[in-house]
Protein backbone atom coordinates (compact mmCIF):
# COMPACT_ATOMS: atom_id res chain seq x y z
CA UNK A 1 0.00 0.00 0.00
CA UNK A 2 3.23 2.43 0.32
CA UNK A 3 4.32 4.25 -3.07
CA UNK A 4 6.20 7.53 -3.17
CA UNK A 5 5.24 10.51 -4.50
CA UNK A 6 4.70 10.33 -8.18
CA UNK A 7 5.05 13.71 -9.37
CA UNK A 8 2.64 15.44 -11.48
CA UNK A 9 3.56 15.67 -15.06
CA UNK A 10 1.53 18.85 -15.56
CA UNK A 11 3.29 20.53 -12.56
CA UNK A 12 7.56 19.91 -13.63
CA UNK A 13 8.15 23.41 -11.51
CA UNK A 14 9.69 24.20 -8.25
CA UNK A 15 8.25 27.74 -8.84
CA UNK A 16 5.45 27.76 -5.42
CA UNK A 17 2.93 30.40 -6.83
CA UNK A 18 -1.52 30.54 -6.60
CA UNK A 19 -3.63 30.88 -9.73
CA UNK A 20 -6.64 33.29 -9.42
CA UNK A 21 -10.04 31.53 -7.63
CA UNK A 22 -12.33 32.86 -10.52
CA UNK A 23 -12.13 29.55 -12.05
CA UNK A 24 -13.83 27.60 -9.43
CA UNK A 25 -17.26 25.71 -9.20
CA UNK A 26 -19.89 25.49 -7.54
CA UNK A 27 -21.93 22.25 -7.09
CA UNK A 28 -25.20 22.60 -4.37
CA UNK A 29 -25.65 19.16 -2.30
CA UNK A 30 -28.68 20.49 -0.99
CA UNK A 31 -30.28 21.30 2.69
CA UNK A 32 -28.02 24.46 2.36
CA UNK A 33 -24.88 22.64 1.97
CA UNK A 34 -22.38 23.03 -1.04
CA UNK A 35 -18.76 22.51 -2.57
CA UNK A 36 -16.53 24.46 -4.61
CA UNK A 37 -13.71 23.07 -6.35
CA UNK A 38 -10.53 24.07 -7.88
CA UNK A 39 -8.06 21.90 -9.62
CA UNK A 40 -4.52 22.81 -9.81
CA UNK A 41 -5.00 25.44 -7.76
CA UNK A 42 -1.68 26.02 -6.29
CA UNK A 43 1.40 25.24 -9.03
CA UNK A 44 4.91 23.88 -7.95
CA UNK A 45 2.66 21.56 -5.55
CA UNK A 46 4.87 18.98 -5.26
CA UNK A 47 7.80 21.08 -4.63
CA UNK A 48 5.56 22.47 -1.48
CA UNK A 49 4.82 18.80 -0.59
CA UNK A 50 8.63 18.30 0.03
CA UNK A 51 9.31 21.19 2.11
CA UNK A 52 5.75 20.38 4.28
CA UNK A 53 6.96 17.06 4.91
CA UNK A 54 10.13 17.80 5.56
CA UNK A 55 9.97 21.06 7.80
CA UNK A 56 6.61 20.60 9.87
CA UNK A 57 6.79 19.19 13.17
CA UNK A 58 4.43 16.67 12.51
CA UNK A 59 2.74 14.56 15.51
CA UNK A 60 1.62 11.45 16.48
CA UNK A 61 -1.43 11.06 17.91
CA UNK A 62 -3.50 8.91 20.02
CA UNK A 63 -7.01 9.02 20.60
CA UNK A 64 -9.49 6.86 23.19
CA UNK A 65 -11.75 4.74 21.10
CA UNK A 66 -14.43 2.99 23.10
CA UNK A 67 -11.95 1.16 25.79
CA UNK A 68 -8.54 1.65 24.44
CA UNK A 69 -6.51 4.29 22.85
CA UNK A 70 -5.29 3.31 19.80
CA UNK A 71 -2.97 5.58 17.08
CA UNK A 72 -4.74 8.24 15.00
CA UNK A 73 -3.30 6.73 11.52
CA UNK A 74 -2.34 10.11 10.05
CA UNK A 75 0.45 13.17 11.34
CA UNK A 76 -1.05 15.61 12.27
CA UNK A 77 0.03 19.80 12.94
CA UNK A 78 -1.86 22.87 13.99
CA UNK A 79 -1.36 26.17 13.59
CA UNK A 80 -3.51 28.40 15.68
CA UNK A 81 -4.61 32.10 15.01
CA UNK A 82 -1.92 33.92 14.93
CA UNK A 83 0.79 31.00 14.51
CA UNK A 84 3.11 32.15 11.40
CA UNK A 85 2.83 29.08 8.89
CA UNK A 86 5.20 26.86 7.53
CA UNK A 87 5.41 28.13 4.03
CA UNK A 88 4.37 31.84 3.29
CA UNK A 89 2.53 30.63 0.19
CA UNK A 90 0.22 29.11 2.85
CA UNK A 91 -0.33 32.89 3.87
CA UNK A 92 -1.01 33.65 0.61
CA UNK A 93 -3.47 31.10 0.17
CA UNK A 94 -5.12 32.60 3.42
CA UNK A 95 -4.93 36.09 1.96
CA UNK A 96 -7.01 34.81 -1.24
CA UNK A 97 -9.09 32.83 0.05
CA UNK A 98 -10.30 35.74 2.50
CA UNK A 99 -10.26 37.84 -0.48
CA UNK A 100 -12.71 35.27 -2.39
CA UNK A 101 -15.14 35.27 0.51
CA UNK A 102 -15.46 37.59 2.24
CA UNK A 103 -18.74 38.62 1.45
CA UNK A 104 -20.21 35.05 1.70
CA UNK A 105 -18.40 34.21 4.90
CA UNK A 106 -18.42 37.28 6.80
CA UNK A 107 -14.81 36.77 8.52
CA UNK A 108 -11.63 35.49 7.78
CA UNK A 109 -10.01 32.14 8.08
CA UNK A 110 -7.77 32.15 10.74
CA UNK A 111 -6.41 28.68 11.55
CA UNK A 112 -4.84 26.15 9.55
CA UNK A 113 -4.51 22.26 10.56
CA UNK A 114 -2.14 19.81 8.25
CA UNK A 115 -2.81 16.52 7.73
CA UNK A 116 -0.05 14.13 6.40
CA UNK A 117 -1.27 10.63 5.10
CA UNK A 118 1.92 8.72 4.88
CA UNK A 119 0.08 5.80 2.58
CA UNK A 120 -2.89 3.83 2.08
CA UNK A 121 -3.36 3.10 5.23
CA UNK A 122 -3.87 6.57 6.92
CA UNK A 123 -7.24 7.79 6.95
CA UNK A 124 -9.91 9.59 8.52
CA UNK A 125 -13.16 8.34 9.46
CA UNK A 126 -16.80 9.81 8.73
CA UNK A 127 -17.35 13.02 10.48
CA UNK A 128 -18.35 16.49 9.82
CA UNK A 129 -16.51 19.56 11.24
CA UNK A 130 -18.90 20.09 14.26
CA UNK A 131 -16.67 21.24 16.87
CA UNK A 132 -17.48 24.74 17.92
CA UNK A 133 -20.17 27.50 16.44
CA UNK A 134 -20.14 25.04 12.89
CA UNK A 135 -22.27 22.72 14.98
CA UNK A 136 -25.21 25.51 15.02
CA UNK A 137 -24.07 27.72 12.14
CA UNK A 138 -23.21 27.82 8.59
CA UNK A 139 -19.59 28.07 7.88
CA UNK A 140 -16.14 27.19 5.81
CA UNK A 141 -14.04 24.70 5.84
CA UNK A 142 -11.13 25.35 2.69
CA UNK A 143 -8.79 22.18 2.28
CA UNK A 144 -5.49 22.53 -0.14
CA UNK A 145 -4.18 19.40 -1.15
CA UNK A 146 -0.67 18.33 -2.16
CA UNK A 147 1.05 15.25 -3.17
CA UNK A 148 -0.80 12.18 -4.53
CA UNK A 149 -4.59 12.36 -4.91
CA UNK A 150 -6.51 10.76 -1.92
CA UNK A 151 -10.27 10.15 -2.43
CA UNK A 152 -12.44 13.04 -0.18
CA UNK A 153 -15.90 11.03 -0.01
CA UNK A 154 -18.82 13.09 1.08
CA UNK A 155 -22.20 11.52 1.76
CA UNK A 156 -25.29 13.19 3.43
CA UNK A 157 -25.09 13.01 7.43
CA UNK A 158 -26.95 10.01 8.76
CA UNK A 159 -24.59 7.18 7.23
CA UNK A 160 -24.92 5.25 3.97
CA UNK A 161 -22.65 4.66 0.72
CA UNK A 162 -20.53 7.93 -0.59
CA UNK A 163 -22.27 9.79 -2.88
CA UNK A 164 -19.28 11.02 -4.59
CA UNK A 165 -15.62 10.71 -4.17
CA UNK A 166 -13.39 13.42 -5.54
CA UNK A 167 -9.84 12.47 -5.82
CA UNK A 168 -7.75 15.34 -4.39
CA UNK A 169 -3.90 16.25 -4.96
CA UNK A 170 -1.43 17.68 -6.29
CA UNK A 171 -2.46 21.34 -5.80
CA UNK A 172 -6.09 21.13 -5.70
CA UNK A 173 -8.34 23.21 -3.45
CA UNK A 174 -11.93 21.88 -1.95
CA UNK A 175 -14.25 24.71 -0.15
CA UNK A 176 -17.23 23.53 2.06
CA UNK A 177 -19.17 25.81 2.88
CA UNK A 178 -22.90 26.62 3.87
CA UNK A 179 -24.18 23.84 6.27
CA UNK A 180 -22.20 21.18 4.77
CA UNK A 181 -20.51 20.94 7.83
CA UNK A 182 -23.93 19.64 9.77
CA UNK A 183 -25.65 18.39 7.29
CA UNK A 184 -22.76 16.54 5.24
CA UNK A 185 -20.17 13.75 6.28
CA UNK A 186 -16.95 13.61 4.76
CA UNK A 187 -13.81 10.94 4.65
CA UNK A 188 -10.96 9.92 3.55
CA UNK A 189 -10.83 5.88 3.12
CA UNK A 190 -7.94 3.56 3.44
CA UNK A 191 -6.82 2.20 -0.01
CA UNK A 192 -5.36 -0.79 -0.45
CA UNK A 193 -4.23 0.18 -4.00
CA UNK A 194 -0.46 1.29 -3.41
CA UNK A 195 -0.46 5.04 -3.34
CA UNK A 196 1.90 7.61 -2.43
CA UNK A 197 2.02 10.60 0.74
CA UNK A 198 -0.19 13.26 0.51
CA UNK A 199 -0.43 16.47 2.79
CA UNK A 200 -3.94 18.17 2.86
CA UNK A 201 -4.34 22.05 4.46
CA UNK A 202 -7.58 23.27 6.34
CA UNK A 203 -8.18 26.94 6.38
CA UNK A 204 -10.74 27.75 9.12
CA UNK A 205 -12.45 30.23 10.70
CA UNK A 206 -12.16 31.31 14.23
CA UNK A 207 -14.17 28.36 16.69
CA UNK A 208 -14.30 25.90 14.09
CA UNK A 209 -12.71 22.39 14.47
Amino acid sequence: MTAPLQGSLFDQTDDIRLGPLDGVRRTVLGAGAWIDLLPGWLRGADALFEELAGSVPWKAERRQMYEREVDVPRLLSYYGEGAPLPHPVLDEARDALDAHYARELGESFVTAGLCYYRDGRDSVAWHGDRTGRSATHDTMVAILSVGDPRDLALRPRGGGAAAMRLPLGHGDLIVMGGSCQRTWEHAVPKSTRAVGPRISVQFRPRGVR
